[in-house]
């Protein structure tokens, strides 16, 4: 098993509850954390037997341009579709959303989610 990872994914998109925000829209960031099976790809070395990390990044930018009011929904999506795709056993996604409307001085608002296949232990 591997991880692979994703980091710093720069998206724009429409996403918060304020009517502004779907208006204006917003900057995001996405980091990506996914286990994947790498047994057939160790051997084989090609692509076809691993996670495509461009595959990744498109589902990103797909399921961020679908609004969402609250930031933990395209998380979720995200995560969801991930976890779909071949060879995949653990995802885990933050949304990091940049410069909110928030009065007020923080590092980092972000959603993360992870999920697995039901059959899949992260002990294993």
């Amino acid at each position: 098993m591997t991880t692979i990872t994703i980091e710093g994914i720069k998206v724009y998109a429409y996403h918060g509850h304020l009517k502004e925000e779907a208006i204006l829209g917003g900057h995001f960031n996405v980091n990506v954390w996914v286990e994947v099976n790498t047994d057939i790809v160790e051997e084989s070395d090609e692509l076809t037997d691993t996670l495509d990390y461009v595959k990744v990044i498109s589902i990103i930018k797909e399921q961020m341009l679908i609004r969402s009011n609250m930031i933990e929904v395209p998380t979720a999506r995200i995560a969801k579709k991930i976890l779909k795709e071949k060879n995949v056993l653990k995802v885990t996604v933050e949304l990091e959303k940049i410069s909110p409307p928030v009065d007020a001085v923080f590092k980092k608002i972000s959603a993360k989610k992870t999920l697995a296949k039901s059959n899949f232990s992260s002990t294993t």
